[in-house]
């Protein structure tokens, strides 16, 4: 069985090897270095002789680890069992893969600073971001996600040397520091006697069988993009990389002078203006709220009223978007020199609400105006109402006033 040789040499580019075993588009050599799609980091992309390489897996596509790495091709290849063959790797998603999982490290290595009884729920390097997901009932607010990123580019600053060793798994588990996560990090543990612990030095141990850099300085940047929970008592972080890393920083950054200079402020004091913004907009939203109800209520106040077998009611139209304040608005003033309040939206599908004060049933009164106008709605004997009348509002309050 041939493993792959990229963690422990992942700054291997290019290689020369046998070739062991050709089947349709699946290859085996005699050794590689393009890493296998594995615990959250995808395959190598690259070459073998002039044939792109389009995934690379432990077993291949049966899984069936005993054949070693299997390297899936884009199409035949030209050479056979016994040829000797050049496989490139290529370099830029090696780069970013190699980086970004030593990042992840870098991450949950933070997270041991500020998280209670952390566990690691598992990692995936995406195109452009990768996540880590933390196991923990801390609540992983905005503070504490903004101390994660600081935490983590302070680490990288740092320059901490990263290595790795094999040890017997009895020893890593008796290393309390050492976290592990067999759910995700396929085959490092499987069934054999030794594990692959990687360590950033003085800030995190972990199992591992990925490739990664030699120092954090190599990482560059990282921003925090995201948070989500995908599974009661875990927070899934999301951070990027290199180009897509520094460029949400950068529009961060923009975005945030621009807001800046609409609110005639400075970065320093942005968080306080926008809350004082914010206030502001509530108070106004709310006494804009209460100025619309009071006129919709002096709307209901001056409906019209008209003499129905011996009852007063007061029937018209109002304009307003919202049933429940209008209705709000009857049942208050119903039995107030009206028995029964009628109160139509004046749009073309409009709304008609109906309070009582028992005398007339006002649900009967709604039952009996969908059915003359279509729509829906229903109610009790004191309040009801309905909607999508098939009638103008006008249409609909002379209808009610002719009884």
């Amino acid at each position: 069985m041939t493993s792959s040789l990229a963690p422990a040499e992942p700054t291997v580019r290019e290689f020369e090897a046998t070739v062991e075993a050709v089947d349709g588009t699946s290859v085996r050599l005699s050794e590689t270095y393009f890493y296998p799609a594995s615990g959250g980091q995808p395959a190598d992309r690259g070459t073998l002789g002039e044939t792109a390489v389009h995934h690379v897996a432990e077993g291949g596509e049966g899984n069936d680890e005993s054949e070693g790495v299997v390297h899936e091709l884009a199409e035949p290849p030209r050479f056979e069992a016994g040829d000797t063959v050049v496989g490139t790797i290529d370099d830029d998603f090696r780069t970013y893969c190699t980086r970004a999982h030593t990042a992840s490290h870098v991450l949950y290595g933070a997270g041991r600073h500020l998280l209670d009884e952390l566990g690691y729920g598992g990692f995936d390097i995406g195109t452009e971001t990768v996540r880590v997901d933390f196991t923990t009932p801390t609540e992983i607010d905005d503070e504490t996600l903004v101390e994660l990123e600081r935490l983590a580019n302070r680490a990288v600053w740092e320059a901490r040397p990263v290595s790795w060793e094999t040890v017997p798994v009895a020893e890593a588990r008796s290393r309390e520091e050492v976290s592990f996560n067999t759910k995700t990090e396929e085959g490092v543990m499987a069934d054999a006697d030794t594990v692959r612990v990687v360590t950033v030095d003085g800030w995190d141990w972990a199992a591992c069988g990925g490739t990664h850099v030699r120092n954090t300085s190599e990482i560059g940047p990282v921003t925090v993009t995201d948070r989500s929970n995908p599974g009661e008592g875990m927070t899934r972080v999301e951070f990027a990389v290199g180009p897509t890393g520094i460029d949400r920083r950068a529009t961060v950054h923009e975005n945030a002078r621009r807001a800046a200079t609409t609110l005639d402020a400075n970065l320093e004091t942005l968080p306080e203006e926008a809350t004082a913004l914010r206030e502001r907009a509530d108070e106004l939203a709310a006494e804009v709220e209460s100025l619309r109800t009071a006129a919709v209520d002096a709307a209901v106040a001056d409906l019209p009223t008209v003499d129905r077998d011996g009852t007063t009611w007061r029937v018209g139209t109002v304009t307003a978007d919202d049933p429940n304040v209008v209705g709000e608005c009857a049942q208050e003033r119903v039995g107030d020199e009206a028995a029964v309040i009628a109160a139509v939206e004046s749009g073309a599908a409009p709304f008609l609400v109906v309070a009582s004060d028992g005398s007339v049933d006002a649900g009967a009164v709604v039952a009996d105006a969908t059915d003359e106008f279509g729509g829906g709605g229903g109610g009790g004997p004191t309040f009801a109402q309905g909607g999508g009348l098939g009638a103008d509002g006008e249409t609909v309050a002379a209808w009610l006033r002719e009884g």
